[in-house]
């Protein structure tokens, strides 16, 4: 009887059962409104350092949200241009060709910012404008628009040029961001002919002048309307405070998520990362800002409850990095790390080039983890690059606290993949415009006289948070290790639009609850 009933069931498994049509995959809910938050020099343990204390936007992030705990950069070094422009393309340095938020340029011979262009000219300031163009492959915002037949409107807003250019893409309807020498948000000829009225109107106002003598844990802002004035607004929270006011007018004006399109804003929170660079993350200080910074979110948040509806409004936040703690801090808790003298690499490599192969200006660029040879004397001279590169990396690998240092034609060549460490340069080292030798140096030590800074690939600089919120959003703590590079492919799956060109991370499928 047994044997009866099994041989009916093998024979019921595997008859050809009747044609059915697949069901069709659920669609993704359509946000109104996609707001793309990059806090900069927003370390992940500000989430849970201050968490108690969060009443306001990060607060509803976290309780609402899809938080991932081990959201990380990989890449080098972690600074401003390279987080912006990797969260919204998905794209390594690699590809995107943002190696960093400034370059030596060996056509020019010269210094040039990932957004300089000098094209283009600002508007409302004085000065070279800039553009997306050293960017070369794609953003959500750009495929955005090409899905749309740009009925979409994408908006960049930060207090940094980078930060406003960079996340919002190529074809985006405008970025703008601040000029602290006059208190004026200004934009670039790249954008348009002249400032759009509401930002225009915005200026005339003069709202960074509301910040005189304004408190804070920093202590008092200047009591005078004044340069002085307008870059402590910039180094203090109430920059942010200004961007979300103008958040607010770019969403009234421009009638984002109010038009029966998805549109986008790609907004940075910039004041963060002077205060952080100045204070240290252990300080009263980037504990204000970062209070501050969530009643900021929270005050954007209603305004969009009651403008749009939260309900139809896609969050992301994310950082471009975090923050190394102060050598003095680290020193008094009896951990290593300590302050670098600024030049001495470049000064090593530049003794040991002359010694071996005679006097002559070798090292051109101003960075000490970023050494640029002089190639046209090593063309001038017939010297072999190669061995001038092998030369300058032995050179700085003798410097105490260098940790290691990589050669261009290594990590272009492949060599170098095997190592973690090669692995992560490799990601980040661009043919034409990256330097001939990368120096990476031990852990908590840094090139800085003061303050402390950012950029290392170790964890204090490149855990960041990384949390979705939102129409189709499964909220919840995931801890599984991710990229920041994941954030644009998930973006453009929940969007239904195409990856961006470059990007390297994958779509975090375990969030999306139409899936």
């Amino acid at each position: 009887m047994i044997t009866a009933l099994a041989s009916l069931l093998l024979a019921a498994a595997t008859a050809s059962p009747a044609v059915r049509p697949s069901p069709a995959p659920a669609a993704a809910p359509r946000p109104k409104l996609v707001l793309a938050l990059a806090i900069d020099q927003f370390r992940y343990d500000y989430l849970t350092r201050f968490r108690a204390e969060y009443t306001g936007g990060l607060h509803r992030l976290l309780e609402r949200g899809a938080v991932f705990t081990q959201a990380r950069f990989q890449h080098f070094p972690t600074v401003t241009a390279i987080g912006h422009s990797t969260y919204m393309s998905g794209a390594l340095p690699a590809v995107s060709g943002i190696i960093g938020n400034d370059w030596y340029d060996r056509a020019t011979g010269r210094s040039v910012t990932s957004v300089s262009d000098p094209a283009e000219k600002i508007l409302g300031g004085a000065g070279e404008g800039a553009s997306p163009r050293r960017m070369l492959v794609s953003t959500v915002g750009d495929e955005l628009k090409i899905a749309t037949g740009s009925r979409a409107r994408v908006i960049g807003l930060s207090l940094k040029d980078r930060s406003a250019v960079l996340p919002a893409g190529h074809m985006a309807d405008g970025a703008f961001w601040y000029d602290p020498q006059t208190g004026l948000f200004v934009s670039s000829t790249f954008y348009f002919a002249a400032l759009p009225d509401w930002v225009a109107g915005f200026d005339a106002g003069r709202p960074a002048d509301a910040f005189r003598g304004a408190r804070w844990a920093g202590g008092s802002l200047p009591p005078e309307a004044g340069p002085a004035l307008y870059g402590a607004v910039y180094s203090s929270p109430f920059g942010n405070e200004l961007l979300e006011a103008l958040a607010e007018r770019a969403v009234e004006a421009e009638r984002l998520g109010q038009r029966g399109e998805t549109d986008l804003l790609t907004l940075s929170f910039s004041s963060n990362d002077p205060v952080g660079h100045e204070h240290g993350p252990d300080s009263a200080e980037v504990r204000d800002v970062s209070l501050r910074t969530d009643k900021t979110l929270g005050r954007l948040f209603a305004f969009l409850e009651a403008r749009v509806g939260m309900r139809s409004v896609l969050v992301v936040l994310t950082a471009d990095h975090g923050v190394a703690p102060a050598p003095e801090v680290e020193a008094a808790r009896r951990m290593p790390g300590g302050r670098l003298a600024v030049g001495s690499v470049r000064q090593a490599v530049q003794a040991a080039l002359a010694g071996r192969w005679g006097e002559g200006q070798w090292v051109v660029s101003p960075s000490d983890h970023s050494i640029y040879l002089n190639r046209k004397l090593i063309a001038d001279k017939k010297l072999d690059l190669d061995e001038l590169q092998d030369a300058a990396r032995d050179a700085a690998e003798t410097l105490p606290h260098v940790l290691r240092a990589f050669t261009l034609h290594e990590l272009l060549s492949g060599a170098a993949a095997g190592d973690p460490l090669g692995r992560t340069l490799v990601n980040s080292v661009q043919a034409q415009r990256s330097a001939d030798v990368q120096v990476l140096v031990d852990p908590y030590w840094m090139f800085a006289a003061t303050g402390t800074t950012h950029g290392s690939v170790f964890g204090y600089d490149t855990h960041v948070p990384v949390i979705f919120m939102g129409p189709g959003i499964r909220p919840g703590i995931y801890r599984r290790e991710v990229t920041v590079n994941d954030v644009a492919p998930t973006l453009a799956e929940i969007l239904g639009v195409e990856t961006p060109s470059g990007a390297a991370g994958r779509v975090l499928d375990e969030v999306l609850a139409f899936r």
